[in-house]
Formats: structure tokens, C-alpha cells, sequence
């Protein structure tokens, strides 16, 4: 196994030296928990510590820091010997096998490590039995008679992960619990705690019987822990869950924990009465970081033994974190070394699948190799994991989420915005830039700008104080209203009108939205590096050079100077549209494909096969029919039932905004709007709102207009929209249906879930619209729904001021 390893860590060819801590620049050490080899890696292990660890170091190496991001897989233990004999291989093999394929999913996925090693190496057993003798020689260890089943069957010490029974935990009673940890309610075991007990090997009963272990004496390490943690959860701004785990940890009291196992796989003690047995997992693992920094780098001990000049961030879920808080610190502080000890710990919660959990061990989920099967692009994948980041409780991965993020956010917001700007500059002279940015001189002094400059400016600043506080998902959330904002400037400025009759305005609205585009490259390369990458490709710039929002200081007024950005002359590259919308019928395609466990795929797959050939064999005996049957694919028709169905999807509602209103000449009750909806000319709308809302706040505000109801003469004058308003129970109350300040005119709303064309205009005896207005309705959080799926434009959902549960018409 050493031989291979070795291998594995030298093989590395690195074009630059080993990057080590500078003096007076900030050095960032940076782990994501070290992935399990036994199995493929599903989505949850992938947002829960490799790819938000990317992003935070990625982060670090755009605002210039000296950051090394490092990981590895874990290779020792039961899991991987029971994962052996499950394939009827050496625990070697199944390392090999898994750590190729886990290397594989992670560069797919664009995470890039400094290194990406393995704890099965040379280093680890030398820096692991290192540490041992430290703590030995600093009488930190206990020896100590443990009762352990053992199988009379197997003739052996059963691990942990060898044994199931019912959880002792009381109301829990989870039947399939593990010896060391219950994968339903969380709580770490004794396998002796089980209730029956099972070996996972044979199925029989296994009895008890004593055995001899070595024990790390975390109650004579308490002080020197309980200093550590209260000094550095608050210097490291720790996470609620990561405090909220490591109190209850403390508070149940701390005992002293086992650090042995009777297994062949792993770490040998070397301890002349335990020289039969193997570090336990728990002990070695967290190690493993240091290690693979040891193949890394020989100078490993400049980030590992240098507190005074490097930080140490380290990711993962939720159920790794006694192990980082309390256990890996213990070992380190007993060593009476002077260690780098983790400053801050950022700790995911559970990522669920649709209707249930992910779990490596049912095979239930989408996984890292499944997410590449789809052929939905990776940075698709990032976006989507990390807009869902379970940082403060359990979030879900659903289909019809991914699908409306990708076709709202990305596609309708962020692609739209800089596919309009690269587009118009890109046309020929006489309609646009013919690809060369125009001068814009004194863009400060244009007001438009200036607001917009200003707006962004404040965002810059809280995209990086929620960065520097490892608030991913917030930071991801600004960068992308940054793109809310450029599509409200261009929307505003009217460019395409300044063209012709302002042209030096345009030009400055122009120059400003290319360094928009720019900026948004930078600060979304940490989330989406293959997209900042497109971005760059198409500015015609080279990310490798020129991908930084600040200074050589770390300085970032640039960034309030979008004008700035990008040198007049310079000339951009060919625009190409970014996002690819993601249809109904894919979605429940990807839904059917990986509904189920990973073995109940295999069987539907093997039946579909089965059928075809059922099929063809049909197929050729009917071959000899003189008169052939037509038959149609199934699915192409619309059966009538499908034709008649009624959704939202069938209705025309956009984005609009009051140009002007005013009361109605012959009606008290009645409003007249001229309502822009993103057409040639305006649309007159008459709307009953007098009594409920002043003129004054009629007056140039965005609104939801439906669109393709038929034309309707009101006291005279022809209404060609409605605009959409809820209302309290007994009508006493209205309130106007608003868009996203940031929404563009003219965009359609959306459902996500509901997809399809409108009709071009509503039938009113098939009662379209009063089929699906029973379903409009407002919810708790003032959100405006169809059937509890929200009203959602690129800038985020539609919204009223007061009115919950009103009825929407």
C-alpha cells in the first residue's frame, strides 16, 4: 500500500513550487473534511465540505492571500474493510478504486485543491505515530479492559461499523443503527449500547468479551480545551451548529476516549502490547490533514507549527464536528507542541433529495458522477448546490428547484444582463460598437451612473464582509443582485433611444455595464470559475491575468468606479448566450432517472431493456404484414385532456410599469394607467383601485399585468391588461402585486414547476382565467403564489405590503 501511495503524492507534477506562509501577508490554511473512499461521493458530501471549502479558498486567492486549500480521501477503518469484503477485494483495491473516482467527480465539479491526497500514505503512519509517542511521553494516554463483541462466527473483535441493532436512544429506536454512531438521530455509540446487536458479516448474535485498549484522557485535557474553544469560537466567529455541538459535547462531560481498534486496516500501534492493533479512524483521520501537507510540501511544519502567522479554516457537515472541536484540538494541545489550531470552523447541515435523505449507504440521491451523466454544465451544478447551502438548517435539492433557479436566475438575470451589454457593443458600427469599448468621460457626473455606481459600491462591501465571515450563500445572493442592478440600468437608461439620441450618455451607460460584466466575473469566480471563465473568454481578457476586483493593496474603490474597469479601445471577443434553459420535460426525465435507490435503478433499467427486447422481437414478427400500422410515439400527441388542462402556464403575466396614471373621466371608481410592459408603445389599462389607493402611489411603480386577457371596453375606454392586486377577506383592503425593485420590464413572471407558452389570448367561455385565479392567493410571508409556488421574476419573487392569505386578481 506505502508503495502505491508514495506514488500517488510524488506523481504530482507541480509547475510552481509549494506555496508557504510569507511574512506580513496573510496566510490562509484551508481543509474540507476528508471524504470516506468507500463509496461515490453524492451531492450532500459535495456542498457539505469540498466544494464550500473551493469557493472560501478561491475567495482568499482573488483578494490575494497566501491560501493553500488541501484534502484528501480517509482510507482507513471498518468501513473500508467491510466495503472490501462486500467486492471480494483488499482494502487497497477498494482505496484505489474509489480515491481515482472521488479525484475524477472533484475535478469535474472544478474544485481546486493544492493538494488532494490519501491517509493511507508513508507520511500519515510517520506523522500519526509521532503524535502517538508525544502523548504517551506526555502521560495523556490511559491503558484500559473494554467490553467488545465478538463473533464467534467471523473468529474476531467486531468494529463499530461491523455491528447494527436498534438504537438505545430513547423515542428513537431506529432499527439499522451503527456501533459507533446512529445515522437518525446523530447520537455517538458504544456497540455494546445496541440493542440486539447484529454482525453485519454473518447476521448472528455476537457475545461479549474483554479486550485491551489505549485511551486519550480528554477529562485531564479539559482545561487546556474548554481555553481553546472559548478563545477561538469567538476569534474564529464559529458557527451556531459547530458551538451548538461542541457545549453538548462538553456539558454530557467528557470521558476518556478509545483510540485503538482490533482491526488489521490502519495506522499499527507501535506499542509492543498493542502491535496487533490499529489506530481508530476518528484519531488518525483529522491527522490526515497534516500529512497530506507533508507530501505536499516537505517544509509541511511552515503552516502546521506557525500559530503566529497562519489561519486555519477547515469545512465539513454537521456530524464531523466533536471530532474537529474537541477530539483533533485534545490531540494537538496534549502533544505540548505549538500547532496551528483551527481558528474557524464552518459546518453545513444536511442537504435532503426531494423527498427523503441522501445517503451513500441506500444509494439515494443524485451523485457526483450521476450530476456529469446529466450533461447540465458544472457551473450549473455549483450554482445551484451553493444557493442551497444548508448553513443554518436542512435545505432540498428538488428537480423543479434546480430548474427554476437555472432558468430565472442564471439564464433570465445573469445571462440575459451580459449577453444584452457584450451583444449591443458587439454590433456593427451604426447600431452598436462594432466590438471596441466606446470612452465615457466624466460617467461620474452622469446621475444614472452615479446612483447605480453608488448602489454597487455598498454591495461590493457586504459581498466581502459576508466572504470574510464564510457566509457563502450570502455572498453568492449579492453578487448576483449586482446583476439585478445592471439589468434595472440598462432597462432604465433605455440605451438602445440613447443610441441615437444621446450618444455620449450611451457610451457611458455602455462602458458602465462592460465593467458591471466584468466585476461580476470577479466576484462570482469563487461560486461558478468555469462561467467567470466564458466571461473572461468573451471580454477577450485572460482570467490568469486579469481576473481581480481590487488593487496590488487589496484595495477595492475600483469596483465603485465600474466605468473603470476596462480600457476604452479595448476590443471584446464574440458574445455567445451563457445558460441553457433546462425544459419540463427533462426535468421529469432527470426526476424518473434517479428516483429510487442506486439499486433499484439498476433493476428498472435492466427491465426497460428487457422490455425493449420484448419489443423488437415484436417488432419482427409483425415485419411480414403486407399493411402496416401507423402507430405514433408515445407522448408526441396531446391527448385532449392535456390540450384542456389549465395551469398558470397558460396565462401572460409580465413585469410593467405605471408611465402615468390618472382618474378615469367618466367613472369615480376607475383609474386609466398607460402601463409600459416592455412593448413598442405603452398599453392602457383601466383598473376599479380608486378607493383603495391614492393617484399619488399610482404613479411610476412596477406592477404584475396580466396581458392576454381579451381587450374590454370600460365606460368608454378600451382596457388591454389587468393589473394584478390581493385583497383581505371582506374587500376592505387592496394592495398592489410588486415586482422586485431590480425586476426587468417587460419580463414574463414565472412558476417554477409551470412551464409553457401562453395562449396569445385567454378563451373566455373555457373560463381560463377564472380556473386559474381560485388558486392565486397570498401567502404568510406576503409572497403572491399559484398554488404555493411564488410569482418569480430574475430579481426574486412578487410580493404585496400586508395583506397574508389575500386573494389574488
Amino acid at each position: 500500500m506505502g508503495d502505491s501511495a508514495t506514488a500517488t503524492a510524488t506523481t504530482t507534477t507541480k509547475a510552481t513550487p509549494p506555496t508557504l506562509p510569507v511574512a506580513g501577508r496573510r496566510n490562509v490554511l484551508i481543509t474540507s473534511a476528508l471524504p470516506y473512499v468507500n463509496n461515490v461521493p453524492h451531492l450532500g458530501n459535495i456542498i457539505g465540505c469540498v466544494l464550500s471549502a473551493d469557493v472560501f479558498a478561491r475567495y482568499c486567492r482573488l483578494r490575494g492571500y497566501n491560501a493553500i486549500y488541501i484534502c484528501g480521501t480517509d482510507e482507513y477503518g471498518t468501513a473500508t474493510e467491510t466495503k472490501a469484503m462486500e467486492e471480494n477485494c483488499s482494502p487497497k483495491e477498494i482505496c484505489d478504486k474509489y480515491h481515482a473516482i472521488h479525484k475524477e467527480v472533484y475535478k469535474w465539479f472544478d474544485i481546486s485543491f493544492d493538494e488532494f491526497g490519501r491517509t493511507s500514505s508513508p507520511a500519515q503512519t510517520e506523522v500519526c505515530q509521532a503524535i502517538f509517542h508525544k502523548l504517551m511521553g506526555n502521560n495523556w494516554l490511559s491503558e484500559n479492559t473494554m467490553q467488545q463483541l465478538y463473533c464467534d462466527t467471523c473468529q474476531r473483535f467486531l468494529a463499530d461499523r461491523l455491528v447494527e441493532g436498534t438504537c438505545p436512544t430513547p423515542g428513537c429506536n431506529y432499527e439499522s443503527a451503527r456501533g459507533d454512531q446512529c445515522e437518525k438521530c446523530g447520537k455517538l455509540l458504544n456497540p455494546t449500547e445496541l440493542i440486539d446487536p447484529k454482525c453485519k458479516v454473518c447476521r448472528n448474535t455476537p457475545r461479549i468479551r474483554d479486550t485491551d485498549h489505549l485511551f486519550l484522557e480528554l477529562p485531564l485535557l479539559r482545561e487546556k480545551l474548554e481555553k481553546y474553544i472559548s478563545e477561538m469560537s469567538v476569534a474564529g466567529g464559529w458557527s451556531q451548529n459547530a458551538i451548538q455541538a461542541t457545549n453538548a459535547w462538553l456539558k454530557e462531560g467528557l470521558k476518556p476516549r478509545c483510540i485503538t481498534r482490533d482491526l488489521k486496516w490502519g495506522v499499527p500501534v507501535p506499542h509492543e502490547k498493542y502491535k496487533d492493533k490499529v489506530f481508530y479512524v476518528w484519531f488518525d483521520a483529522p491527522i490526515g490533514y497534516i500529512s497530506i501537507t507533508a507530501c505536499y510540501t516537505p517544509d509541511w511544519e511552515k503552516w502546521w507549527k506557525n500559530p503566529d502567522m497562519v489561519e486555519l479554516y477547515q469545512f465539513m457537515g454537521k456530524d464531523n464536528v466533536p471530532f474537529h472541536t474537541v477530539m483533533f484540538p485534545s490531540t494537538l494541545l496534549g502533544t505540548g507542541e505549538k500547532w496551528t489550531m483551527m481558528k474557524t470552523i464552518s459546518v453545513t447541515e444536511y442537504l435532503n433529495y426531494e423527498a427523503g435523505k441522501f445517503s451513500k449507504s441506500k444509494g439515494i440521491g443524485v451523485f457526483g458522477n450521476d450530476a456529469k451523466d446529466t450533461k447540465i454544465p458544472t457551473e450549473v451544478w455549483r450554482y445551484y448546490l451553493l444557493t442551497n447551502r444548508p448553513e443554518v438548517s436542512d435545505t432540498l435539492f428538488t428537480w423543479a428547484d434546480l430548474q427554476a433557479k437555472l432558468n430565472s436566475e442564471l439564464l433570465s438575470n445573469l445571462g440575459n444582463f451580459i449577453n444584452r451589454v457584450l451583444s449591443f457593443i458587439a454590433k456593427p458600427a451604426g447600431a452598436g460598437y462594432d466590438s471596441t469599448i466606446p470612452d465615457a468621460p466624466n460617467a461620474e457626473s452622469h446621475q444614472l451612473t452615479k446612483t447605480l455606481a453608488e448602489n454597487v459600491g455598498k454591495l461590493v462591501d457586504q459581498y466581502l464582509d459576508a466572504m470574510e465571515k464564510v457566509k457563502l450563500k450570502q455572498g453568492l445572493k449579492i453578487a448576483m443582485s449586482i446583476s439585478s442592478e445592471g439589468n434595472g440600468y440598462l432597462q432604465e437608461s433605455q440605451f438602445w433611444k440613447l443610441y441615437k439620441e444621446d450618444p455620449s450618455s450611451c457610451a457611458i451607460v455602455m462602458k458602465t455595464s462592460l465593467g458591471l460584466v466584468y466585476l461580476l466575473a470577479c466576484l462570482l469566480e469563487p461560486f461558478m470559475p468555469s462561467f467567470s471563465n466564458e466571461v473572461m473568454r468573451q471580454l477577450n481578457l485572460s482570467p490568469e491575468e486579469h481576473l481581480s476586483f481590487s488593487d496590488e493593496k487589496g484595495d477595492i474603490d475600483k469596483a465603485k468606479r465600474p466605468w473603470d474597469f476596462l480600457p476604452t479601445g479595448h476590443r471584446i471577443g464574440k458574445p455567445e448566450p451563457l445558460f441553457k434553459e433546462l425544459k419540463d420535460e427533462e426535468v421529469e426525465f432527470f426526476r424518473q432517472k434517479f428516483a429510487g435507490s442506486q439499486a433499484e435503478r439498476v433493476l428498472k433499467a435492466e427491465a426497460d431493456a428487457k422490455k425493449v427486447a420484448e419489443q423488437l422481437k415484436t417488432t419482427k414478427i409483425s415485419e411480414g404484414n403486407s399493411k402496416k400500422e401507423k402507430t405514433k410515439p408515445a407522448g408526441s400527441t396531446k391527448t385532449k385532456a392535456a390540450e384542456a388542462e389549465v395551469t398558470i402556464s397558460r396565462l401572460d403575466i409580465r413585469v410593467g410599469r405605471i408611465k402615468k396614471a390618472q382618474k378615469h373621466p367618466d367613472a369615480d371608481s376607475l383609474y386609466v394607467e398607460e402601463i409600459d410592459v416592455g412593448e413598442e408603445s405603452t398599453r392602457t389599462v383601466v383598473s376599479g383601485l380608486v378607493k383603495y389607493i391614492p393617484l399619488e402611489e399610482m404613479q411610476n411603480r412596477k406592477v404584475c399585468v396580466l396581458c392576454n386577457l381579451k381587450p374590454v371596453a370600460m365606460r368608454g375606454i378600451k382596457s388591454h391588461a389587468m393589473v394584478l392586486a390581493a385583497s383581505n377577506d371582506d374587500h376592505t383592503k387592496v394592495e398592489l402585486v410588486e415586482p422586485p425593485a431590480s425586476a426587468v420590464v417587460g419580463e414574463r413572471v414565472t412558476f417554477p414547476g409551470y412551464s409553457g407558452e401562453p395562449d396569445s389570448v385567454l378563451n373566455a367561455k373555457s373560463k381560463v382565467w377564472e380556473k386559474v385565479q381560485a388558486d392565486l392567493r397570498t401567502n404568510a410571508d406576503l409572497v403572491a403564489s399559484y398554488k404555493d409556488v411564488p410569482f418569480t421574476t430574475s430579481a426574486g419573487v412578487c410580493k404585496v405590503s400586508s395583506i397574508a392569505d389575500g386573494e389574488v386578481r
